[in-house]
């Protein structure tokens, strides 16, 4: 090749990383004009006191400066139908503009895979922006309950304290009732997990069922004293803080049981997760997913979770995109097993 061809191509190639070079530029000018001036809301659906809230409170802390045009981030709460009511808030008639994203139950996708009639969204047509971390569900009872664990269910009636029945923590009780043989009331109607837990440490219930990161900071003092014990887990590996505590998966040797009860604790590794609702513009989703992946790498950031004592284990949008997924893909044996098994463990 001729020396001038090989500087024709040197320059065509310049020309063409300086266009495309340029149109990113222009892009995040486009995201942090945007962005400058306006506020960026956390909507929650769950009261104040819970881990949604701790987390929502953390990110919004810490979030503004990482977000191109550095908006102001506050907190909404719309509790509600363990966190339902947000949801279907947040698909149908949330802005689209990128100014709004959400902490939702991790139990979406599998809500919509088990009642698709009441589930008033499509976790498929919204966008992980990133999880904060996984969440395992932690069942746990008073001190001077008859039911101290798994074993002592199988003999002894005990009553589960609950909200609504939509509520992973409320279904953990309904699934062992039903697929374990626990000698569980569920008694649900409490407006949420502060008051379910509440309830047991006023004598009201003997078992409640929160994730650990509520347990573990919200509920430090009565953990430390003993006034509550750990009764099962539900996620794929015991806790490294509770190695001692079965897990649900542990405690049948049933081929089809096993299968039900690992998609009910797959929403754990979606965990606490900012989404976007539908048709946000994919620049802004783009902004809003760097400036969360340069959260978690945020000294201060980590250095105010850790105070807290509040557990960080990130994960990418797409990451948590493609748990969605699998989720939603479960096969429809699994399904109803699972979705049989929640309605016969709330039939006292």
């Amino acid at each position: 090749m001729k020396l001038k061809s090989i500087r024709l191509l040197a320059a065509a190639a310049a020309t063409a990383c300086a266009t495309i070079f340029s149109a990113a530029t222009a892009q995040a000018d486009a995201v942090s004009d945007f962005y400058s001036g306006k506020t960026v809301t956390i909507l929650i659906g769950h009261p104040p006191g819970g881990s949604y809230d701790l987390y929502a409170q953390l990110i919004a802390q810490h979030f503004g400066k990482h977000i191109p045009g550095q908006p102001t981030v506050i907190v909404q709460g719309m509790p509600g139908g363990g966190g339902s009511l947000a949801a279907a808030h947040f698909y149908a008639k949330a802005p689209r503009d990128g100014t709004i994203v959400a902490l939702l139950p991790e139990s979406l996708a599998q809500d919509q895979v088990l009642e698709p009639k009441k589930s008033r969204w499509d976790v498929s047509k919204m966008r992980f922006i990133g999880r904060v971390s996984d969440v395992t569900s932690v069942m746990m009872a008073r001190k001077d309950s008859p039911v101290k664990s798994i074993e002592d269910s199988l003999k002894a009636e005990a009553n589960v304290s609950c909200s609504g029945r939509t509520t992973s923590s409320a279904q953990t009780g309904a699934v062992l009732k039903s697929l374990i043989g626990s000698k569980f009331n569920m008694v649900c109607g409490y407006d949420s997990a502060t008051a379910s837990a509440l309830a047991v440490f006023r004598g009201e219930a003997d078992l409640t069922t929160t994730v650990w990161a509520n347990w573990s900071v919200n509920y430090a003092q009565q953990l430390s004293a003993g006034d509550v014990v750990p009764v099962v887990q539900f996620s794929e590996k015991r806790l490294a803080a509770l190695p001692d505590t079965p897990t649900a998966v542990e405690l049948t040797d049933d081929p089809a049981k096993k299968q039900a009860i690992e998609f009910f604790g797959a929403g754990g590794d979606i965990g606490r997760a900012l989404m976007t609702p539908p048709e946000t513009p994919e620049d802004r989703i783009a902004g809003l997913s760097a400036a969360f992946d340069n959260l978690m790498k945020d000294p201060e950031f980590l250095a105010d979770a850790k105070a807290r004592s509040i557990p960080i284990a990130p994960i990418t949008g797409k990451e948590v995109d493609a748990i969605v997924e699998r989720i939603i893909s479960t096969s429809p044996e699994v399904v109803a097993t699972l979705k049989q098994a929640i309605n016969d463990g709330f039939d006292n």
